[in-house]
C-alpha cells in the first residue's frame, strides 16, 4: 500500500498533489513510472531490466534540473531524489541510496530546513524525513521541542494538550521516554472519541520515532557500558513504543522492515535483561504484545510466543480479554492487532507466523 495510507481520492495527497506535479515535471513522472515497475520486478523475481532503463532516463532528466539552481530546489527534484533513494534501497543499492539522502539533504537545507519545506510541500517534507530515516536507519531531521519550537519535524496538536498523571509503571524511566509515553498515551484516549486522520496519524508516528531514536541512552548490548536497570528498563520502553508506532502506522510507499528488524532485535535483548525485574504486571503484558506483533514472520516470533504464554500463565489469565485489558490500561490506540496473538498463546489457537 502506498503513501500515505488514504485509499479516498478525494482527500489522498498522493493523487492531489504528487500526480498533478508529476505530470509537468519529466523527471518526476519518469521517477513515478519506476516505482511501478519496480512493484512488478521484485513480484517477478526476474531482475531490474525495465526499472533499469527508467532509472538511466530519469537520472539523465533530473541532472538536467539539479545544473539549474531554481530547479534544483523544486518540489518535483526533491520527491524525484527522495524517491530514487527508495528504489535503489528496495534493489539493495544501500550506498547509491544513501548518496540520494545526502543529496536530498542538501536541497532542504537550501530551502530553509525540513519544517519550512513543511510550511509550503507538506507532501515533500513527509516523503523526505520518513524516507531518508528509513534508508539510513537513523533520523536524518531533528524535531521540535514539545511547543513547536524549532526548525526540526514538529509535533501534531494534539501533542501540546494538557498531559494525565504519571503512572507508576514509569518510575526509573528516563525523563525523555517518560515524557514521550504520557504525551503519547494522551494523544491515544482523545484518539477513541475523535479518530486521528491519516495524515496526522503519519506526523505523529513520524515525530515520536524520530524523537526517540535521536535519544542518547546506554545501549544494553554495549560492551564498553553497563547500563543500570533504569537505562534497561528506558531502553526496552523506547524501543517498544518504537515497534508500536511502525505497527499502527503500517508500510506506506515501501517496506520498513530493515528498521524494524534492528529495532526489535534491540528489544529482544533488553525484555530478556530486564523481564525478571519488571514489577508491573500489565507493562510485562503489553511489552509481550508489543514483541508477539512485531516479530511476525521473523525467526524471534517463537521466542515472544514463549514469553507471553510464560507470561498468561504466572498471571492466570484465563482468556485473551484478560491480556487485552492489561495492554489497554498501558498503552494502546486499538487492540484489534494484539488479540490473535493472545487467543495463540493462551488458547493456542493459530495466530499469524
Amino acid at each position: 500500500m502506498y503513501y500515505p495510507l488514504d485509499l479516498n481520492p478525494a482527500s489522498n495527497p498522493f493523487l492531489l498533489s504528487w500526480w498533478p506535479l508529476a505530470l509537468g515535471d519529466p523527471a518526476l513522472f519518469h521517477v513515478s513510472l519506476q516505482t511501478a515497475c519496480l512493484d512488478e520486478e521484485l513480484l517477478a523475481q526476474r531482475g531490474f531490466g525495465t526499472s533499469d532503463l527508467l532509472m538511466a532516463d530519469s537520472v539523465a532528466l533530473l541532472r538536467r534540473k539539479l545544473a539549474h539552481a531554481s530547479l534544483a530546489v523544486q518540489d518535483g527534484t526533491m520527491d524525484s531524489v527522495i524517491t530514487l533513494a527508495a528504489i535503489e534501497f528496495g534493489k539493495g543499492n544501500g550506498t547509491v541510496a544513501r548518496m540520494h539522502v545526502e543529496g536530498v539533504k542538501q536541497l532542504i537545507r537550501i530551502r530553509g530546513g525540513i519544517n519550512s519545506v513543511r510550511q509550503t510541500s507538506p507532501l515533500t517534507a513527509r516523503m523526505v524525513s520518513w524516507v531518508s530515516m528509513l534508508v539510513m536507519g537513523h533520523p536524518q531531521f531533528e524535531t521540535q521541542d514539545d511547543a513547536g519550537m524549532g526548525d526540526g519535524i514538529p509535533p501534531i496538536p494534539e501533542w501540546m494538550d494538557p498531559q494525565q498523571d504519571e503512572d507508576e509503571i514509569l518510575v526509573g524511566i528516563d525523563s525523555e521516554v517518560r515524557n514521550v509515553f504520557i504525551r503519547l498515551r494522551g494523544v491515544f484516549h482523545r484518539a477513541r472519541t475523535r479518530p486521528l486522520p491519516s495524515t496526522r496519524l503519519h506526523d505523529l508516528v513520524c515525530f515520536i520515532i524520530h524523537r526517540l531514536l535521536s535519544l542518547d541512552l546506554p545501549s544494553s548490548s554495549s560492551s564498553s557500558d553497563n547500563p543500570s536497570l533504569s537505562n534497561r528498563l528506558s531502553n526496552c520502553l523506547r524501543h517498544a513504543i518504537i515497534l508500536y508506532m511502525f505497527l499502527i502506522h503500517g508500510t506506506t510507499y515501501f517496506s520498513h522492515a530493515v528498521i524494524m528488524n534492528t529495532i526489535l532485535t534491540r528489544f529482544m535483548q533488553d525484555l530478556a535483561q530486564i523481564e525478571s525485574s519488571l514489577i508491573s504486571h500489565s507493562l510485562h503484558v503489553w511489552l509481550c504484545g508489543i514483541g508477539m506483533v512485531a516479530s511476525t514472520g521473523t525467526p524471534y516470533h517463537t521466542w515472544f510466543m514463549d514469553r507471553a504464554r510464560d507470561t498468561a500463565l504466572s498471571l492466570q489469565l484465563t482468556c485473551a480479554d484478560d491480556a487485552l485489558g492489561h495492554i489497554q490500561s498501558v498503552l494502546c490506540l486499538d487492540t484489534g492487532i494484539f488479540r490473535p496473538y493472545w487467543m495463540a498463546s493462551v488458547f493456542h489457537y493459530t495466530a499469524p507466523v
